[in-house]
């Protein structure tokens, strides 16, 4: 499968602001954007003025970066969210975040989304007791993840349970039975990041 592969840090800075896309690295003094926040490359100190589409577009960027997808994932997402019944840029938000990779961030059992995606691909996961192999799943209100009785014993998976994380009230979480429960949809107000869909969907109605 696709996937980008370069320096996280980068897109970051070329949007300018913080997509926590490393973790605990991206709340310490470590993180780039706080050591060089200019854009990448030679000409990155001098940002221009951007045009309606230039907005557009780096919002889009922006949005896809955080939830770390490619294009084509993103535009089959949006394509979804337009099929369903609603306002189109909420719709799409909702299916952002109840992908399976990023619920799995959100439930506090992986440090980034790159990281669940990761746990998810090693099969450490088990979704309503069957098998979650699957990043891209979209999961629903009452669907239930569990860590593999297996998994439990990973140091890996013990020092990001043993991290202290807050979590949406979208989802509720049990660290001694190792699952998390989706009890809510989610809504823009949840997701950690300013957003202005509407411009995603100007840009996808052209």
């Amino acid at each position: 499968m696709a996937r980008y592969t370069g320096p996280s840090c980068r897109l970051c800075r070329r949007e300018g602001q913080k997509l926590f896309l490393k973790g605990e690295r991206c709340y310490s003094d470590k993180c780039a954007l706080n050591r060089k926040a200019t854009a990448p490359g030679m000409h990155g100190t001098g940002r221009t003025k951007l045009s309606n589409y230039g907005i557009q577009l780096r919002e889009k960027q922006k949005v896809k970066r955080f939830y770390g997808l490619l294009e084509k994932q993103f535009k089959s997402i949006f394509e979804e969210a337009e099929k369903v019944k609603g306002v189109t840029g909420e719709n799409f938000l909702r299916l952002l975040e109840l992908r399976l990779d990023n619920v799995i961030f959100r439930l506090g059992f992986a440090s980034s989304r790159k990281e669940a995606r990761q746990l998810v691909n090693h099969g450490h996961f088990l979704l309503n007791d069957g098998k979650a192999t699957i990043p891209s799943m979209t999961l629903k209100v009452g669907d239930v993840l569990t860590i593999k009785e297996k998994s439990r014993k990973s140091e890996k998976i013990k020092s990001i349970l043993e991290a202290s994380v807050s979590t949406p009230s979208w989802v509720k979480v049990d660290k001694e039975k190792f699952a998390g429960e989706i009890v809510a949809e989610p809504t823009k107000a949840d997701i950690d990041l300013p957003i202005a869909e509407h411009l995603i969907v100007e840009l996808y109605s052209k």
